[in-house]
């Protein structure tokens, strides 16, 4: 797993739910390209045309709140999300994420000094967080051994599937 990312970020607010990720109207779709291409379609519709791929989501307080759809991280990985910053998550919205290999990590605080098209410098081994534009430096919540494990393996499937082929 990669474990340093240094990307341009979406900066998102407070209270996104997993409608506004992923909206109910695209549920219907299964090719991953086409899933990506919706992904905040309920907040704006060119949201993922102009993402970069690589990017990092930074977002406020109780991220991924609402449903507990899977199809809001899958969207943002088939967007091209490397990885989603919050200041902090709602809780079946973390565990789906980390169970599909998408790494999220709290981080208070910046989400509030990042503006979109920022560079971000991550290292999730150390913890930190800098925002380039200004130099300042965040602490991170590491992730707990399990969570690396998993996303390590690539998800939680992955991960099972090679402990039963042994």
């Amino acid at each position: 797993m990669k474990t340093k990312y240094q990307a341009p970020v979406l900066v998102l607010g407070d209270n996104i739910d997993t409608d506004q990720i992923y909206p109910g109207r695209f549920l219907d779709l299964s090719e991953p390209e086409k899933v990506g291409k919706h992904c905040f379609a309920g907040i704006d519709e060119q949201i993922s045309e102009a993402f970069p791929k690589g990017g990092i989501v930074v977002a406020g307080r109780n991220f991924g709140c609402g449903s507990s759809r899977e199809h809001a991280p899958i969207a943002m990985l088939n967007m091209g999300a490397s990885l989603v910053i919050a200041d902090s998550f709602a809780r079946i919205f973390f565990r789906n994420a980390i169970n599909l290999g998408l790494p999220a990590i709290v981080c208070r605080g910046l989400a509030q000094k990042a503006e979109n098209g920022d560079i971000l410098e991550v290292d999730l081994e150390q913890g930190t967080v800098v925002l380039k534009r200004t130099g300042q430096v965040f602490t991170a919540e590491k992730l707990g051994e399990k969570a690396l494990e998993i996303l390590n393996a690539g998800g939680i499937k992955p991960m099972m599937r090679s402990m039963y082929q042994r």
